[in-house]
């Protein structure tokens, strides 16, 4: 098939690279280079850095939605689009611009966890399963008939980061089969079930706080599903901490209040939960480099609290 390719972020590379191997991909669609860093030097999305390797045509517009962009979609005469972690909404023009239309790779058994952020969301909810669906688009937010389906365990100390590398090489696969069905025409479309619908809405740095008076998995769960990106935090003496990595410690709590530091005997930065100690294995100050909870205790005073 001809292939215009829409996507940005890392999740959309492999996805990329592996329909190159397979069909023509005549276009690839990805956001302008945006600042990036502490010098906000313009930075390519991972996207642009494999077409440039694979030198397949490019296209970084502001927006996909206005007329120039939907012209320059169509003059690429694709056969059907692929989208995944392009990172804007499209217009019923722009998922025209292909006579099969838009086909999306969304990291999540819809219609669960619709929206920016699934993987996330499900790691913070605790999940224990997720998956990756391919979709035809439509109006709506990952709401449209559904192509192929497949499950991906979730490890119970996985970070989002680390789940979504292993969902995007699923999610690439799983696009291979889905044009290999649509071009025989052995996958059939398929409604979302109205039963099962959640949403994972994009995060922001504020979803990253820590509630110290939430359960130790609820926290463990929350620094996990926040890694690398907005990241976990709480405060220390009016200074802004960064948690990296946690690990459930099955100790109950007992008297210690929450956002207290537990027995320091134990060589370990345990934090009180409503019901258990948290370990917090991998911190950072702010400007300063990420650290382990240990060395982090050492340099701590006693009685200090964590909001």
């Amino acid at each position: 098939m001809r292939v215009t390719f829409l996507g940005t972020g890392a999740f959309a590379r492999p996805a990329l690279s592996r329909l190159a191997e397979r069909h023509d991909v005549v276009l690839v669609v990805t956001q302008p280079d945006r600042p990036a860093g502490r010098h906000a030097e313009p930075s390519a999305p991972p996207v642009k850095d494999e077409a440039d390797l694979l030198a397949l045509p490019l296209f970084q517009p502001e927006r996909i939605n206005t007329p120039e962009s939907v012209s320059r979609l169509r003059s690429a005469e694709a056969d059907i689009l692929v989208v995944a972690a392009y990172g804007q909404l499209l217009k019923p023009e722009v998922l025209n611009a292909a006579p099969r239309g838009a086909v999306n790779i969304h990291a999540s058994l819809l219609p669960a966890y619709r929206g920016a952020a699934p993987i996330q969301w499900a790691i913070r909810r605790g999940e224990s399963q997720s998956g990756s669906t391919t979709f035809q688009l439509d109006r709506g937010m990952d709401t449209g008939p559904l192509l192929l389906q497949k499950p991906l365990d979730i490890g119970p100390d996985e970070t989002a980061g680390e789940v979504e590398r292993r969902m995007a090489v699923l999610g690439a696969d799983l696009i291979l089969e889905t044009l290999a069905g649509l071009e025989t025409g052995s996958i059939v479309p398929r409604l979302q079930p109205e039963h099962g619908v959640s949403l994972a809405p994009r995060l922001t740095k504020d979803d990253g706080h820590v509630d110290w008076t939430r359960t130790a998995a609820e926290v463990h769960n929350l620094v996990r599903g926040t890694s690398p990106w907005p990241g976990a935090w709480t405060s220390l003496s009016g200074e802004r901490i960064k948690l990296l990595r946690s690990a459930r410690t099955g100790v109950a709590t007992g008297r210690i209040e929450p956002g207290s530091v537990g027995p320091r005997e134990a060589r370990q930065l345990l934090i009180a939960c409503a019901d258990q100690l948290l370990e917090i294995v991998e911190v950072q100050r702010e400007g300063r480099p990420r650290t382990t909870g240990r060395e982090f205790l050492n340099g701590m005073r006693s009685g200090a609290r964590f909001e």
